[in-house]
This record gives structure tokens, C-alpha cells and sequence, in this order.
């Protein structure tokens, strides 16, 4: 059994979510946002860290994944997401906890199939996969899509080591 916890990073709203990965099973633990309303990106920043603390002392993650930076037009966006990424991995780094970095696009294609899918149905597919009733916000679902997206590249990863001993499942 493993945590596995997602974090969908941004500078105004950070999603995160949990899953348990047991065999071929996930199931859903829990998700939410971090709302950053600080004026400054210095006290958005300290904010984003101390919540990410909390997350991450009530339910102790194995692993932490975190998406990578899309370079879009605004330059400026770019450098501020690349901040809270900053504050993400050290958060997990600040409690001896592994980070992995997944790009977007590979998120959406190990859970849709498509690389370009809308971030409405990736959540559709997070939701369903992970059998969750309600409705969550978009910063959570793409943060437990993260996460899905590691227990299948892990498993994946574990394949290919057992066939490179030449034992075969």
C-alpha cells in the first residue's frame, strides 16, 4: 500500500489530492485546494507552504508528484508558477519525501488516451476512475490525476524491471 499525493501547483489556487495504490487498485483519500489570496507573492508563497505542510503531516505521502511547468505566453505567469512549483517539491523535500514531475500532456494521455483532452474530461475520467460521487474543483482533480498517472508509470516501471530479471508476470 502507498499515498500517493498530486499537486496541481499555481500562484493564486493549488490543487492537491491523494489516492491509495494498492496492486491495481486506487482508491480516492481525500483532495482539495489551497486558495492564495495574499496580496505579495512572498506571503502567497509562505501560505502555499505551511498548507502544503499540513496536507502533508495528516497523511504522509510515500510519494509526491507534481506537474511541470507549460511555458504559455505570459512571461510573467511562468516565473510566479515556477515559484509555487519551487515551494511544492521543497515542501515534500522538507520531509524526505520522493518527487516526481509529469508533463501535462502525459497526464492527460495516461488517463484519456489523447494528449490534447480538456481538463473537464480528464476530471470526468479522475472521478470515475476513482469512483468519487461529488463534484470537486478543477486544481483538485488535475492534482489527483497527477497522482493516478504515477501509480500507472510505477506499476509500468515495476513490469519492466521483473521482465529485465527474466521473471515474467
Amino acid at each position: 500500500m502507498r499515498l500517493i499525493m498530486g499537486i496541481d501547483p499555481g500562484s493564486r489556487v493549488t490543487g492537491w489530492g491523494i489516492i491509495q495504490t494498492c496492486g491495481n487498485e486506487n482508491k480516492f483519500v481525500d483532495c482539495g485546494t489551497i486558495s492564495l489570496n495574499e496580496k505579495s507573492l512572498s506571503l502567497r508563497l509562505l501560505t502555499l507552504y505551511n498548507s502544503l505542510l499540513r496536507v502533508i503531516d495528516k497523511y504522509k505521502p510515500q510519494d509526491v508528484v507534481v506537474e511541470k511547468i507549460f511555458l504559455g505566453k505570459n512571461a510573467d505567469s511562468a516565473f510566479k508558477l515556477g515559484h509555487a512549483r519551487g515551494v511544492c517539491i521543497m515542501s515534500a523535500a522538507s520531509k524526505q519525501i520522493d518527487v516526481y514531475e509529469y508533463a501535462a500532456r502525459k497526464v492527460k494521455q495516461s488517463l484519456t488516451g489523447s494528449g490534447a483532452a480538456t481538463k473537464e474530461q480528464v476530471q470526468l475520467l479522475a472521478m470515475s476512475h476513482l469512483k468519487i460521487k461529488q463534484k470537486i474543483a478543477l486544481d483538485a482533480s488535475d492534482a489527483l490525476s497527477l497522482a493516478l498517472c504515477h501509480a500507472v508509470e510505477q506499476k509500468v516501471l515495476a513490469k519492466i524491471l521483473i521482465a529485465e530479471k527474466g521473471v515474467f508476470l
